[in-house]
């Protein structure tokens, strides 16, 4: 492995959460209903009683077309006395008759739906034939009393990022990221111990009786797909029609995970890098083997000896896995990567490449990044916002995208192994990250660390979200998906039981809605439809069947 774990973490750490963020403080409350404090059943009524009132957005860049309005949750389903939390939403309507809704989750976890809704209309216009087309801000998220870490979210990735030795000593690295995470315990606010993937699927549910609906129809994708199946756990009698696309795993703990997307990282970059040698103008040459290992040999030598930036930091070479990464979740960006390379190799220019980690691109609505660097100067004073009525757009902080990704996945993470065993695993965990990408495995090892001091999440998912009884759900799975591996679609498959019905996308990318139209409509058939296809049936690279 490379001396260290990464040179500078400050620009690479929003690359990270947007991939990292693709599965995964106590979350949620197993039960659809859980018992009060005087053994029975908390009365949440008044929350099912709601009618959301629909306006114009607020914010620049808003579609004319976009509506929002707000429905009101619990804090604590328990005890839904204690307090309560606006969600935003927002909604395009069904162009004729509506038959109701479609709930959309763009994944994350972290993401505003909202923003999603706004900037990828172009996506989802066709389910409008039929339903108003709704998403929302997660509790937590955007304009939904959003989560911030402030100053501590940089002490955490300065613990496994910055000292010189990487994890060296990990013990004062585990020392550094408790105190990073009781810090981002007192500066959050008052949401945090109730954010997570079960409370949202019971948040859901409000939505869903808020919007007039009987039946959950849902699209959900990446981190979505996670919460749609948590969903027909706890409610399997509410779902509708249910799509999944670029489906997570429900078992598999984060050290798994992340092993796992580095493997499909490094599958869509050798593709990537057989595409571009055939290039003349590709940076590496024309031979495919010495490309690999001229990048293997670049991302040594930034992390080696950074590269200063515009903006005055140093790029490293984990900042350069960062932005790859980015890149290689969709083949629309593969040329504008070529031309990226080309200036960082022949003229040391990063401005290029680090429109890839700060949102210069306009990334395609299922890639689940777009935000900017998060330099300390640029994060808005923030001393946790109190869980209740909405936030102005402007005044979302801005590390609001890691600090949510992080929280909902260490909520939903049981696993918390002590100190001793986390220092015994990581030689071990070294190993086995390099063979899986000698590209991305040291970048994705910091991964594993991120949960350490932090209370232990759920263990719902895991032993609960299984053998649903609910309609027929369609599965996508994208073969060369580089952040949810296609096998992980069909391990939820076999999971979820006879429910759940598989579309194997044969192509390339992070999930297929977006890119391919053959996905896209059998998708958008099934939704508007009902129209099914067979278990096992196939779209071609093309968008053929």
């Amino acid at each position: 492995m490379p001396a260290k774990l990464s040179a500078r973490p400050a620009i690479r750490r929003c690359a990270l959460v947007g991939a990292v963020g693709l599965a995964l403080v106590g979350a949620g409350l197993p039960a659809a209903t859980a018992p009060s404090r005087d053994g029975g059943e908390p009365d949440l009524s008044r929350f099912y009683r709601q009618q959301v009132t629909w306006s114009a957005c607020q914010g620049d860049g808003m579609p004319e077309d976009l509506q929002c309005g707000k429905v009101t949750v619990p804090l604590d389903y328990a005890r839904p006395g204690s307090g309560t939390l606006d969600l935003a939403l927002a909604r395009y309507r069904a162009t004729g008759e509506s038959r109701g809704s479609v709930l959309l989750n763009f994944g994350g976890p972290g993401g505003s739906g909202v923003s999603g809704l706004a900037v990828g209309s172009k996506d989802f216009m066709g389910l409008t034939n039929g339903y108003d087309v709704v998403s929302f801000d997660p509790r937590g998220v955007g304009r939904s009393s959003p989560v911030s870490c402030g100053e501590s979210q940089d002490v955490a990735w300065t613990a496994t990022g910055e000292s010189p030795d990487g994890l060296a000593d990990p013990q004062a690295v585990l020392r550094q990221l408790k105190k990073a995470a009781d810090a981002c315990a007192r500066h959050a606010g008052p949401v945090l111990p109730y954010i997570g993937t079960v409370n949202v699927s019971r948040d859901m549910d409000v939505i869903r009786q808020a919007l007039g609906d009987k039946k959950l129809n849902y699209l959900g994708f990446s981190y979505g797909t996670r919460l749609g199946a948590v969903y027909a756990a706890q409610f399997p009698d509410r779902v509708g029609r249910m799509a999944l696309d670029g489906v997570d795993t429900l078992t598999e703990p984060l050290a798994e995970q992340a092993m796992a997307v580095a493997a499909g990282q490094q599958v869509a970059l050798e593709d990537f890098i057989d595409w571009c040698v055939k290039d003349v103008a590709c940076p590496f040459g024309q031979d495919a083997r010495k490309a690999r290992e001229q990048v293997v040999q670049i991302v040594h030598s930034l992390d080696e000896d950074p590269v200063p930036t515009a903006f005055g930091d140093q790029f490293s070479g984990q900042d350069l896995v960062g932005a790859i990464s980015q890149a290689l979740y969709s083949k629309e960006f593969w040329p504008l990567l070529e031309r990226a390379l080309v200036q960082l190799v022949n003229d040391g220019d990063t401005s290029a490449i680090m429109g890839f980690v700060s949102g210069g691109y306009a990334l395609p609505i299922r890639q689940e990044t777009g935000k900017p660097p998060i330099r300390q100067e640029n994060v808005k004073p923030h001393s946790g916002h109190k869980a209740g009525g909405l936030v102005d757009p402007d005044d979302v902080p801005l590390d609001n995208l890691p600090a949510a990704l992080m929280a909902i996945n260490c909520a939903d993470d049981p696993d918390r192994p002590a100190a001793a065993q986390v220092t015994k695993d990581l030689d071990r965990l070294r190993t086995e990250y390099d063979q899986a990408s000698a590209v991305f495995g040291e970048y994705r090892l910091t991964q594993v660390l991120m949960c350490y001091g932090r209370p232990k999440g759920t263990d719902y998912i895991r032993d609960h979200v299984k053998n649903v009884h609910t309609p027929k759900m369609l599965l996508v799975g994208t073969r060369g998906d580089p952040a949810t591996p296609y096998r992980w679609t069909l391990e939820t498959a076999k999971r979820l039981g006879p429910s759940a019905v598989v579309l194997d996308n044969r192509d390339d990318g992070h999930t297929g809605y977006a890119s391919s139209k053959c996905v896209h409509g059998k998708v958008d058939a099934f939704l508007l439809y009902g129209s099914l296809p067979a278990s096992g049936s196939s779209c071609g690279p093309e968008g053929d069947d």
